[in-house]
């Protein structure tokens, strides 16, 4: 049905233009551009039930009419029917309108019951004068559905169009009969009818709330068309050529036995779990979990020299430029002693150091490469790209992927990709936004880490704070964080608000030395500060949120984060993670700007309660969903029309079930329903 809105009555240009607007451009659009929520015209209320807060149809006849002027000058008509009465109250009104409305005429109202100054009241309702020997005063036979709409499309446009659709246009249903009656679906033209057109019996609160069985038809069919899309990526890829990464494993050994530490179990199983994917000849394409400080850097490391010992090039991809650092950091001490030679890239080196590190990708000199959105810019080449590693995954754009990994494409054949990130993915997320991908978890900490203490401290006590900062750095020796939050999604307010708490820490803690980070503070002198941080030239660092991932100071084991309230979950928990990175007891101070909100409240009180990453993951994605979950607002991502992965995340095990049967039973009712559902799904599921 991808025959254009145009060809239905009543669509102009700048009608179709407006409809463009809400995404309406074929006939299959408007058909599934579902009704905000219903009215309830097919019954007439008697003036004697009326509530307030009811939206109701009512009838009577006009007593009287008047102009009142009191602070707003209103025109107001009492209107009347048997023992019941009612006033209706126009603020906007021509002088016509009271000749119109005056005493006798008879009227059928709609709209909201609201207590007024004397009696009950319906404000500037709609109207039509009633004439029973006309056929105007017939009922609605069904619910009036109100459509998302623009100030320049009025209702009865859609209503128009919807009529037309079902008059005129064949409405295809894409499920076979077998996967309707195993999953106890409605058919597709009787879930758009019930819709768009419910009858008076159908449960008006079931509509509203999106749980009756056609908005549940609806909602599976969707789903199941954006795991389908996926589905279908996970077996083109399998067709897909890829370097087998096959090697004696002389480097991988070589770095295992310098380390300081012993893998823990989890990371050797996942290590394994990569390296089996690293030798086929398909590209890898794995999610790599971890909660804050289980160790994905290592697996990271570990995976690179796979692909390095086989004559590979290796890219490091991090969302921010300290994180980067830290990376290039990490990796020339683990890397640089077995002869490897590494590149940074970032969009904050000099003409000359880029030109350098872009000639060593081209040459092949350097085997690994670590940046930013940099490393995908053009002009940037690779010799012989094999693998990519993308940290923190959700926070770069669909395109910024697509194009890092286009890079690595060579006669057809492309890199393994392992996506890592420490922001656990709730089931319910994985199951939908990353189908396409093999999953490998981290479950397990180190040896040695203390669980971080987090307390919850209103601003009126921060001088308690300022003081237990001293204590802690001048008689334990230990260093600290003070973390500015974002403010009004100023950046520029954000680095002021930092540098001014810097500068107030700083007299009230003489004795202290006080380094700052912001994102306005250049590369180089940033990195100057973290190294003085690390190496404990300096006992408190000021900073805003740049520093929630990627810093690893074993001996700062105090943090506070200012106004904690404005944080989600996930970016608190990845903050806290800043500490306790060692054997030391360590604490986390969520200082909040009295009074909270309920929402606040409990986020603050899951922080405090929770060290698990995948509870708090859940947690998040209760509170705000999983666009904001996952980082993304971006296109192509998690954009469903109808369902709701937390109101509906019930029918995903059976989306699993229904998407294997028809994926292998039905194959071009696959297409078509990622045609109608997910229109981009597979070309952005590429990433």
């Amino acid at each position: 049905m991808t025959v254009p809105i145009t060809t239905l009555q009543g669509i102009g240009e700048r009608v179709a233009e407006q409809l463009a607007r809400l995404k309406i451009e074929t006939v299959e659009d408007m058909l599934f551009h579902l009704p905000l929520r219903y009215e309830d015209r097919t019954q007439i209320k008697p003036l004697t039930q009326l509530k307030v807060g009811d939206n109701v149809l009512i009838e009577g006849t006009i007593q009287a009419t008047e102009v009142k002027i009191t602070r707003k000058r209103s025109l107001v008509c009492m209107l009347t029917e048997g023992a019941g009465n009612v006033m209706l109250r126009f603020f906007h009104f021509y002088p016509s309108l009271r000749e119109k409305l005056k005493p006798g005429i008879r009227l059928r109202c709609f709209g909201e019951v609201r207590q007024g100054y004397h009696c009950l009241e319906l404000v500037h309702p709609q109207y039509e004068c009633i004439d029973y020997s006309n056929s105007t005063a017939l009922l609605e036979e069904h619910l009036t559905p109100i459509y998302p709409s623009t100030s320049h499309l009025n209702q009865s446009l859609f209503h128009s169009l919807i009529a037309q659709i079902f008059e005129k246009q064949e409405i295809i249903d894409y499920f076979p009969d077998t996967i309707r009656n195993q999953f106890n679906l409605l058919p597709l033209i009787e879930a758009l009818h019930t819709l768009h057109h419910p009858s008076p019996s159908v449960s008006l609160k079931a509509l509203q709330a999106g749980k009756h069985p056609a908005h549940r038809r609806l909602a599976f069919e969707e789903l199941l068309a954006h795991h389908l899309s996926l589905y279908a990526l996970r077996a083109r890829n399998r067709n897909r050529n890829a370097p087998c990464l096959i090697n004696d494993g002389q480097l991988t050994q070589a770095l295992v036995t310098q380390l300081p530490f012993k893998l823990t179990t989890a990371q050797q199983k996942v290590t394994a779990e990569i390296a089996a994917d690293l030798r086929t000849e398909h590209p890898m394409q794995r999610l790599l979990q971890g909660d804050v400080g289980s160790g994905k850097t290592i697996v990271a490391a570990i995976s690179a020299l796979q692909a390095i010992e086989s004559g590979y090039q290796v890219a490091v991809m991090a969302p921010t430029e300290l994180l980067s650092e830290q990376h290039k950091r990490t990796f020339s001490q683990w890397l640089e002693p077995l002869q490897i030679e590494l590149t940074w890239l970032t969009s904050s080196l000099t003409k000359k150091k880029r030109e350098q590190a872009i000639e060593k990708l081209a040459s092949g000199q350097a085997s690994l490469a670590i940046g930013t959105h940099a490393l995908f810019q053009k002009g940037v080449e690779f010799a012989k790209l094999g693998l990519v590693i993308v940290d923190e995954q959700h926070r770069f754009g669909v395109h910024q992927r697509l194009a890092l990994r286009n890079k690595g494409n060579q006669d057809g054949s492309y890199p393994h990709q392992l996506i890592m990130t420490a922001t656990p993915i709730p089931r319910t997320l994985a199951m939908t936004t990353y189908a396409d991908l093999e999953t490998s978890i981290i479950d397990e900490l180190p040896p040695g880490r203390t669980p971080v203490t987090t307390v919850i401290i209103p601003n009126t006590r921060r001088d308690e704070i300022v003081a237990r900062i001293n204590h802690v750095c001048q008689n334990e020796g230990r260093q600290a964080y003070w973390v500015c939050t974002l403010i009004k999604e100023s950046e520029i307010l954000q680095f002021q608000a930092a540098e001014e708490t810097a500068e107030q820490l700083r007299k009230a803690l003489p004795d202290l030395q006080i380094g700052l980070v912001h994102g306005r503070i250049k590369s180089k002198e940033k990195e100057e500060v973290m190294e003085k941080f690390k190496t404990k030239q300096l006992d408190l660092l000021v900073a805003t949120t740049v520093i929630e991932v990627g810093v690893d100071v074993p001996n700062a084991s105090l943090m506070i984060i200012e106004n904690a309230e404005r944080l989600g979950l996930a970016q608190l928990h990845q903050l806290r993670g800043r500490v306790g990175r060692g054997a030391l007891q360590s604490y986390c101070v969520l200082l909040y700007q009295p009074p909270l909100s309920q929402i606040a409240q409990s986020r603050l009180a899951t922080i405090r309660d929770t060290h698990d990453g995948f509870a708090i993951a859940k947690r998040d994605l209760d509170i705000r969903g999983p666009g904001e979950v996952l980082g993304t607002r971006q296109k192509g991502v998690l954009n469903l029309k109808v369902a709701d992965l937390q109101r509906d995340k019930d029918l995903l095990d059976d989306i699993v079930a229904a998407g294997k049967i028809l994926f292998e039973d039905y194959p071009e009712q696959c297409k078509l329903l990622v045609r109608r559902w997910a229109k981009e799904g597979l070309h952005y599921g590429e990433v």
